[in-house]
């Protein structure tokens, strides 16, 4: 341990947490503390450094650290309010867990002392943290604190990024701990050994039809490429999982397929492969079971030859294969470009809204898709546009897109942000155009209002239980009252317009990515 060169002799243990993680390269903080957590906030406007960002729900400042963490490369740090605060943020943090997102939780807790009381916000949150996290500890002390931010923050560096929650009791926070903690290196991430690697080259060149499947950093640029490489080497169809962290698509990239939400269109997809090469990820699993529908989306008589998992050096693995496959010099089938017409009139659907997003996003943007049952389109019509980054539903818990988009957009605050969300899964956490007033994000939301929760109205059928009652209908549809997104923003500060013509939309959506700062498009789509 060190001084630390901003405190003084009297610092609590909370200025020696935050003095830690900003010298460790944690400058941001996704929060919405409470009573237990007041030294550290007091913490935060002390020590130089650190930039708080406030949530009106903890699912937000969760997401948000999600969706920094897929841009910025690096982790940020939560501040919540004890067990239920923690608890709020869990969905989010389920998501950013399957990502393999780095997050800092910092988690108030009763003063150590003061759990033998039981009082009423009293829980067990190391066992709510443990699920959703790969290290939970909690600081005995003050002179604790410190030490333990440098090995969370360590722990969420490890490859590819790992959720440390840190519980803070707030005696640990208030009395006197004076040092700050020096930085720690994360673990190296593995190698994969040279005989797997000859191994897998040699099953690839042996295969009669095979398929690559690539997740974690291999749906980034360097990545594609290598993937593209090694595709191309051995006539192996290359796809990436359905949902990622960050794919780095558009012109001039790499394109990997997404394998098919729905089972029996990835089966179909990869129907007569004889060979599946997995790289940084697992082999595809139906995303719900379904009465008499298969599990696993590996298709009959094809072998599974896992690579490497996601905790590995991916990027070196997919280098070291190519090596071996002698692909290097190889020049991968790259996307052209190729942007669709804009819609000059007509209905508003998924496909023209597709079509207007292809046409007019512009180079670098961050598209943070929870566009649900009506985001596929905009997927498929964005594939020749300008270079961009797309960054899906991980885990599939919804309320994701909005916070993700906020999060993102702090990171890289230079790149417009367009976030696709559906009307239901966006009213889960409608709290983050709120953060994204108060810091002037530059953040487009489209809201695909629909009326319905429709992917639900699609698996309700696929689960084949026959047709819906009035009853199942009212648990599905979100129509009474009809949700009135356009003052729903506006009274959050979000400028927002409503729109229901192809030729609205183009116009409201071409005057967003003309412009700076937060705005809402309602789209109302069948």
């Amino acid at each position: 341990m060190t001084d630390a060169p901003h405190l003084s002799n009297e610092a609590t243990g909370a200025e020696t947490l935050i003095e830690t993680l900003v010298d460790c390269g944690v400058d941001t903080c996704f929060t919405n503390p409470g009573t237990s957590e007041m030294h550290v906030v007091a913490a935060i406007d002390k020590v130089p450094g650190m930039r708080p960002i406030l949530a009106l729900f903890e699912g937000v400042a969760t997401g948000a650290a999600d969706g920094y963490a897929r841009m910025a490369g690096k982790p940020a740090s939560t501040l919540l309010h004890l067990g239920p605060g923690l608890a709020n943020g869990i969905a989010n943090l389920h998501n950013a867990k399957r990502a393999g997102s780095g997050i800092v939780n910092i988690v108030g807790d009763h003063a150590t002392y003061h759990g033998k009381y039981d009082a009423p916000l009293t829980s067990d949150i190391r066992s709510l943290a443990s699920p959703v996290s790969s290290w939970v500890k909690s600081a005995p002390d003050a002179a604790s604190l410190a030490p333990l931010a440098a090995e969370a923050v360590a722990e969420a560096n490890r490859s590819p990024g790992h959720i440390a929650t840190l519980l803070v009791p707030a005696d640990s926070a208030w009395d006197v701990a004076r040092m700050a903690a020096k930085s720690l290196a994360p673990s190296a991430p593995p190698r994969v050994a040279e005989a797997d690697i000859v191994a897998a080259a040699k099953r690839l060149k042996g295969a009669a039809k095979p398929v690559i499947l690539v997740g974690g950093p291999a749906t980034y640029e360097e990545g594609l490429k290598l993937a593209g490489q090694i595709a191309e080497a051995t006539g192996a169809t290359l796809y990436s999982d359905t949902f990622n962290k960050r794919v780095q698509r558009g012109a001039g990239r790499v394109a990997a397929a997404p394998v098919p939400y729905f089972g029996e269109m990835a089966l179909d997809a990869m129907a007569g492969s004889d060979l599946m090469l997995v790289i940084g990820t697992k082999a595809p699993v139906a995303f719900f079971a379904y009465p008499g529908k298969p599990s696993s989306l590996v298709p009959e008589g094809c072998e599974v030859l896992e690579l490497c998992e996601r905790e590995a050096d991916i990027n070196a693995a997919l280098s070291d294969l190519a090596t071996e496959l002698d692909a290097h010099k190889i020049k991968p089938a790259l996307q052209p470009l190729n942007r669709p017409d804009v819609p000059a009139s007509g209905a508003l659907d998924s496909v023209s809204i597709g079509n207007s997003i292809g046409a007019l996003l512009p180079e670098g943007a961050i598209v943070a898709d929870e566009g649900v049952s009506n985001g596929l389109w905009s997927y498929i019509l964005t594939a020749g546009s300008a270079p961009h980054d797309w960054l899906n539903l991980t885990g599939g818990a919804i309320g994701m897109g909005m916070p993700l988009a906020t999060g993102a957009a702090v990171a890289v605050p230079d790149r417009k942000v367009v976030c696709l969300e559906g009307d239901g899964s966006g009213m889960y956490t409608v709290q983050a155009l709120w953060t994204q007033a108060r810091e002037n994000l530059d953040v487009t939301t489209v809201i695909f209002n629909n009326g319905a929760y429709q992917i639900l109205n699609i698996e309700y059928d696929r689960v084949g239980v026959g047709a819906p009652g009035e009853k199942a209908t009212s648990m599905l549809s979100l129509n009474e009252p009809v949700l009135d997104w356009v003052k729903i923003a506006e009274g959050m500060g979000v400028e927002a317009v409503r729109v229901d013509t192809a030729e609205g939309f183009t116009a409201a959506f071409a005057a967003a990515m003309a412009q700076k700062g937060p705005r809402l498009i309602e789209a109302i789509v069948p």
